[in-house]
């Protein structure tokens, strides 16, 4: 069934409204008047054509909370919580009156998220975008030239160690075989462990021997599980064994792979992550995702951010970046600044300038120098966002992940810029207010 709005009867029960109460040059209320809620209204309704069953959330609620999870770094349950506490953020999801509880269940987020789909975060990327330029912050010809960089969005998952991952798999088998009431000869539950410990004891203490010796022996006796399990896989229920079979070839790929595998396992409920290196002295490697980010060279607002899975060469994802950013900006970029991963890429109807390219003139010169600009706004991402870790489940969850956080770092730039335009206009009236005389302070609200 398609969203509901709330009813003047309901909501008339909590006193006056909010806009009596707050103050209105709040810059999440400025921000609430520059976004085009009706855009996101017409995108999330669509996912709702059958007139049966419960009601749907107001999508604006829905929107206004994955605004603010991203803006302030929050997480599922902290951005319902805090929504309670906050008027400005109801008055910013579209709350006329005080509400005392929760909007929705915090697990309501996670379903509209599979809900809406990649398609839906993107339009609210665009909005932010549009509501950039309604407030006069991004020009129409600034997404002519854009900023192209990619970074790890790691994954949240423990470091993969090879002790780790054994025992990781020998403890699902067995909650496996303990769920469905198979009985094991020997499920390792004292073994195991102090063997996955004692491993990384030798590790610290760089007795590799030991320690391959060790991990060798937490190999066999996790082996030894996984073939019981597998021998009797037809004692399960029928709807179960593809979960079985599915959780056995990741317990098979774990043994089998080897130190220098390209197609390794990192983490037994996350497949999809990919052992990134990007030349980093503090981290020589990322465990996660691959993300795009393109920013336009002057403003440094985010116009294109989406994952790309199967750690390709940056070269390989400049095409589908400005595919991105021409359909989030409506104008196709014409001139895309790099760095020198992406050397030797050509794209047709495109000036590419990399770093550290010759025979340019003044001009390129100096927009070859503003490069180094996103790297910042990637580094605020992470800090400031949620860039630094994805909590989000499969390849949908990366893709999801990473466009929201560009769009919550665009919310970010417009309430900074809110609030410098509201301390300047109180510099403004301050100035004025010195320069009249006192008898006229009272009508421009000042104490005489």
């Amino acid at each position: 069934m398609g969203p509901k709005s709330p009813t003047p009867q309901t909501q008339q029960l909590f006193g006056y409204p909010l806009d009596q109460h707050l103050n209105l040059k709040h810059p999440l209320i400025q921000l609430a008047a520059l976004i085009d809620w009706s855009e996101i209204d017409k995108t999330f309704s669509g996912h709702f054509v059958s007139d049966r069953g419960r009601p749907a959330l107001p999508p604006r609620l829905v929107a206004g909370l994955l605004y603010l999870q991203h803006t302030f770094d929050c997480s599922d349950e902290l951005v319902v919580n805090t929504w309670v506490e906050n008027p400005y953020w109801q008055y910013f999801t579209g709350e006329s009156y005080l509400q005392t509880r929760c909007p929705i269940d915090p697990s309501s987020l996670t379903r509209w998220r599979k809900r809406i789909g990649e398609e839906g975060v993107e339009t609210l990327l665009m909005v932010t975008i549009d509501a950039a330029r309604r407030g006069g912050m991004l020009k129409a010809s600034s997404t002519d030239k854009i900023i192209v960089d990619t970074t790890v969005m790691p994954k949240a998952i423990a470091h993969p160690t090879d002790s780790r991952l054994l025992e990781k798999s020998r403890q699902h088998l067995v909650k496996l075989a303990e769920d469905n009431g198979i009985e094991l000869r020997q499920n390792y539950n004292r073994e195991a462990p102090r063997l996955a410990a004692q491993a990384g004891r030798y590790a610290h203490a760089k007795q590799y021997k030991r320690m391959k010796k060790t991990i060798k022996t937490l190999r066999t006796r996790v082996g030894r599980v996984q073939r019981e399990v597998q021998r009797k896989l037809h004692q399960l229920p029928v709807n179960k064994q593809p979960q079985a079979q599915d959780l056995l070839g990741r317990v098979s790929r774990i043994l089998t792979q080897k130190t220098k595998d390209k197609n390794k396992l990192y983490a037994l409920h996350a497949p999809e992550v990919e052992c990134i290196s990007k030349g980093k002295a503090r981290t020589p490697y990322e465990f996660g995702v691959k993300v795009t980010v393109a920013t336009t060279l002057k403003e440094g607002l985010v116009v294109g951010m989406r994952s790309m899975p199967g750690n390709p060469w940056d070269g390989y994802t400049l095409d589908e970046t400005i595919e991105q950013v021409s359909i989030l900006t409506n104008i196709k970029p014409k001139t895309v600044i790099v760095d020198k991963g992406y050397q030797g890429v050509k794209i047709e109807g495109v000036e590419i300038l990399r770093s550290g390219q010759r025979r340019v003139t003044r001009t390129m010169k100096a927009m070859i120098k503003r490069r180094s600009a996103i790297e910042p706004a990637i580094g605020h991402m992470k800090m400031d966002g949620k860039l630094s870790r994805n909590p989000l489940k499969g390849a949908l969850g990366d893709a999801l992940h990473a466009v929201m956080c560009g769009a919550g770092h665009n919310m970010r730039m417009l309430l900074r810029k809110l609030r410098l335009l509201c301390a300047q206009f109180g510099l403004a009236l301050q100035e004025v207010l010195q320069v009249i005389s006192p008898s006229q302070r009272t009508n421009y609200g000042g104490v005489a």
